[in-house]
Formats: structure tokens, C-alpha cells, sequence
């Protein structure tokens, strides 16, 4: 038999364990602020990884949840499976939007983004090492708590495991329709701040310097950085300026949100910021920041994974589209560093951070298929 079509037929028979494993962890809300109900979820986690085999090792920290690395099979190369467990919800949403299957759609709080693509990293595994498949490499999951607040606290386990391994796939939702990411926009931004000279706005106008005029020529100057056409998003989101309605002020802020589609683009608006200079001269203007996450860029090695994910999924009887996004996620970092990554992996649905988030039955466990094929078949 296909080994690929060994493997669906593996997971589709194992779809009732699959959404049993994604149902438990979504009842496990996990805001990302809330570090004792992520780690409440983690530890349930964590028991379903040991049980079909992993080492799991957590990563503690003291301001996040506990971040899970876990390992299978053994070998002196490794491919990372990445994801995250925390949410944008906050206990009690599950009340709002309550987990539900209805008309073929399992509904709740982090089922699409992105608890079920932890469960389908894990059919896929399952599916390799019950199926007797040889597993050249050592399977390497890393689940992480803080992926919707940036990462900061499992940066540097993420990018030393990916350095380590011969290929990332990110188990994050995929694009409509079920198409990968081989492509996402560096995500970022900055502050601004201008300084200038206070004075009685009624009685000494004109020996004062005004912060939030001198912001407003900055924004103008902020505004035409952007170029859609290019795929680079400068928006100015937030300005803050002046004390009383009758003092001129003598400070202004701005932050500003920035996404660039390349490294060479991302160069290019940073030293346009660092670039800033007052238009009233008894002003100064200060920009602080940068990009939070790098661009993943769709580079050859991106392109064969793509590729090989897309033969596979023809073989499966499904056809695989590819795109990009102009949010981030973990595998920007991996991206980044050159270790080749294949994003978007994970469940086909709708509602990232929304009310009617929800991931679509049916196609999970051929989902996983797609995924034990990728680790079954990656060429070294």
C-alpha cells in the first residue's frame, strides 16, 4: 500500500481520539496573561504527550506559562513541529462560545488558533510510529504559551530547537480553503515621540513649541512610507499629546504598527524612522523600535516544502493552494535563521480571535496524514 494513503487510512480511523484530544484542550481555556490556566492546560497536555509515547520536558518560566518541549524516536537530526497553547480568550468565554459541533464545525475559544493543529501534530506522529513507519529523524514538538503577546518568552527556545533541525513545519491554521503559507509579512512597530516647549497657549503662544503640531508633520511623513502596492503597511494606531486646553504642549506620542514582506524592506523603513527630523527646529523627535518578528520569506527552500506538500495532498486526492499573510507567527523566527519552514499546517476552518471561530470536522484527519507525510518523506 502508498505509505500516504497507510497513514490517512490510520488517521481517519483514529478521528474520534483526535477531536476527544482537541475538545479537552479547548475546554482548558488559556489566556496568555493567566500563567496558572495555561499551565492547567499544559499539564493535561502534557499527560496526553507522555501517553502516546513523548519525553516531554517543560520549559518553565516565571511570568508565562510553562512552555512544553517533547521528543520522539531518537537519531541525530530532528524535524520541529511548532505551535502554541495559549489563546486571546479569557476564562469564561467559553460561556459566550460555547464548544459545540454543529453541521459538520466544531466551535470554541482557540479550537482553530490553534489548539486543534497541536492535535493534529500528534495523530501525525501517532500515525508514523503505529504504522511502523522508520522515523529517520528525531520528531521534536515545542508548544508555547506565549505566541499572542510576541514570543518574548520562548524566542530562544524556539530558534535553538529550529537550529537544530533539518526542517520546521508551524502547526498554525491554515489560509481559506485549507492553503499553506509559504509566505508572512515581519511584524513590528514604533514609537514616536516629539519634545517641545510648553507656554501659556493664551498669553505666550508664540514662545512655546508645539509637540502635537510638530506630531502631526511626523505622521504626515509616517504615512507615506506606506506602499501596499509592495506589501509594506505603515500605520499610525495611537497619539497621545498635551496636558491642559490651555497650555502649549511641550510632548506627543505615536505608535505605530509596520509590516514588510522582506528583510530589505523592513531595512529600508527602519532607517526611514531613524531618519525622522523635526520641521520646527525648537522640536526633537525620537523613534524608538523595530520588527518584533522578521519576514517569512518564500525562498526556494520554503518553495520545495510547498511543493512536497502539495504532491502529497494530490496523492491524498485534495488539491493544496499556497499564500501568504500579513500576520506573524513563530515560524518567522525559524524562517529567519534559514532553517526551512512550512507554515499554515494545521487545521482548516475560520474565526482566528473571533466569535464564530471554528475548524471544519471532516478534513482533520487528513490534515494530520499531510503532516506524518511531510516528516516521512523530507529528503535530507
Amino acid at each position: 500500500m502508498n505509505p500516504i494513503i497507510r497513514l490517512r487510512d490510520f488517521c481517519r480511523s483514529e478521528r474520534d481520539w483526535l477531536l476527544e484530544t482537541i475538545e479537552s484542550l479547548v475546554r482548558l481555556e488559556s489566556p496568555t496573561i493567566d500563567k496558572a490556566a495555561v499551565d492547567r492546560c499544559g499539564a493535561e497536555l502534557a499527560a496526553r504527550l507522555d501517553a502516546i509515547g513523548g519525553r516531554v520536558t517543560r520549559l518553565s518560566r516565571p511570568d508565562r506559562g510553562d512552555h512544553l518541549l517533547t521528543e520522539f524516536g531518537c537519531g541525530s537530526s530532528q524535524v520541529l513541529l511548532l505551535g502554541h497553547f495559549d489563546t486571546v480568550w479569557p476564562v469564561g468565554q467559553l460561556d459566550r462560545m460555547p464548544l459545540a459541533r454543529s453541521n459538520g464545525r466544531l466551535h470554541g475559544p482557540g479550537v482553530f488558533d490553534m489548539k486543534a493543529g497541536l492535535a493534529i501534530g500528534m495523530l501525525a506522529t501517532r500515525a508514523l510510529l503505529e504504522t511502523g513507519r522508520p522515523l529517520t529523524r528525531r520528531i521534536v514538538m515545542l508548544w508555547t504559551t506565549d505566541e499572542e503577546m510576541g514570543s518574548s518568552t520562548s524566542r530562544a527556545a524556539i530558534e535553538d530547537e529550529a537550529r537544530r533541525s533539518d526542517a520546521v513545519f508551524v502547526l498554525e491554521p491554515s489560509l481559506p480553503g485549507g492553503a499553506l503559507k509559504t509566505s508572512r509579512k515581519g511584524c513590528g512597530g514604533y514609537h514616536v515621540v516629539v519634545r517641545g516647549v510648553a507656554a501659556h497657549a493664551g498669553i505666550d503662544p508664540q514662545k512655546g513649541a508645539s509637540a502635537v503640531q510638530e506630531l502631526a508633520h511626523q505622521i504626515l511623513r509616517i504615512n507615506a512610507l506606506q506602499d501596499l502596492a509592495n506589501g509594506i503597511s505603515v500605520n499610525v494606531v495611537q497619539i497621545s499629546g498635551g496636558l491642559r486646553s490651555n497650555v502649549i504642549p511641550d510632548e506627543a506620542r505615536a505608535v505605530v504598527d509596520v509590516r514588510v514582506p522582506t528583510r530589505a524592506a523592513a531595512a529600508a523603513v527602519d532607517a526611514a524612522f531613524r531618519g525622522l527630523r523635526p520641521v520646527d527646529s525648537r522640536t526633537s523627535v525620537e523613534a524608538t523600535g523595530g520588527l518584533d518578528r522578521p519576514p517569512l520569506e518564500r525562498t526556494a527552500q520554503v518553495e520545495r516544502l510547498y511543493k512536497q506538500a502539495r504532491e502529497l495532498a494530490r496523492e491524498l486526492g485534495h488539491d493544496l493552494d499556497e499564500g501568504g499573510t500579513g500576520g506573524g507567527s513563530d515560524g518567522n523566527f525559524t524562517a529567519a535563521l534559514g532553517i526551512p519552514t512550512l507554515d499554515g499546517l494545521g487545521a482548516i476552518g475560520d474565526g482566528a480571535h473571533a466569535i464564530h471561530e471554528h475548524v471544519d470536522i471532516e478534513t482533520l484527519p487528513d490534515r494530520a496524514a499531510l503532516i506524518a507525510g511531510l516528516i516521512d518523506q523530507l529528503k535530507d
